[in-house]
């Protein structure tokens, strides 16, 4: 089950129903399923305040993932994402804020199918998977 919510923002998720279908259908692909995953919208300063209670981190940033699966195949977690990063990383990309939040979108789940972005080639991967997958995104 993929659930979207709001923390302290209020943010309508463009296409929520295909974007739940697109999620799922790449996460089997990738040969995992899903079991409860969250996705959280909100601003960033609610971000930089998890970021710094639980990752002791003192950044802003646009997604925090946090894994809590119980089963090695079956995904669970939390994902923070902050609207306001998302939309100026898009502005600053010259690409609309919808689509950097499908690749935000997929970057946190990416995360928890195990691919990592710390290194240069880890973060190369991880922007070819992001790709991947939006290229994929129905129209």
């Amino acid at each position: 089950m993929i659930r979207f919510f709001n923390e302290d923002v209020d943010y309508k998720l463009p296409q929520k129903q295909a974007t739940r279908q697109w999620l799922k259908e790449q996460t089997t692909r990738e040969g995992y399923r899903i079991g409860e995953l969250n996705y959280i919208f909100c601003s960033d300063e609610y971000v930089l305040q998890v970021n710094r209670d639980y990752l002791q981190h003192d950044y802003y940033t646009d997604i925090i993932t946090f894994d809590q699966r119980e089963e090695d195949d079956k995904l669970e977690g939390d994902i923070y994402i902050s609207v306001e990063r998302v939309a100026d990383n898009a502005q600053q990309l010259g690409i609309t804020p919808e689509l950097e939040m499908r690749r935000v979108l997929a970057h946190g789940l990416l995360h928890l199918c195990g691919y990592g972005d710390k290194s240069e080639a880890e973060a190369a991967a991880m922007r070819q998977h992001e790709e991947n997958w939006i290229n994929v995104f129905p129209a």
